[in-house]
């Protein structure tokens, strides 16, 4: 299974989410610590889920590197997070 689909798979799971978007950015970062070849070490996800309701941006962020703990061991490099809570969720003007 790739890494972005075990991504989905767990955060799913475990925090039922609104909205999740996973991005692989592994190709901007060839040539830099982490990169391996054929990606999916860098990634970049939002996440909008009801369980982050009255935690702080750090704890989170924290929840999702404790259910991404294995992929973080051993395969992805980078994890940038965007954890909010559908109030939070609002388009851009």
């Amino acid at each position: 299974m790739a890494v972005a689909e075990t991504i989905e798979r767990k955060l799913t799971e475990a925090l039922a989410p609104l909205r999740l978007r996973i991005v692989d950015d592994s190709e901007k970062h060839r040539g830099h610590a982490g990169y391996r070849e054929g990606g999916e070490t860098h990634f970049r996800v939002e996440v909008v889920s009801r369980d982050f309701a009255g935690l702080t941006r750090v704890a989170r962020q924290r929840r999702v590197y404790e259910i991404l703990a294995a992929e973080l061991e051993e395969q992805v490099h980078a994890l940038q997070l965007k954890t909010l809570t559908p109030e939070e969720d609002r388009p851009s003007d």
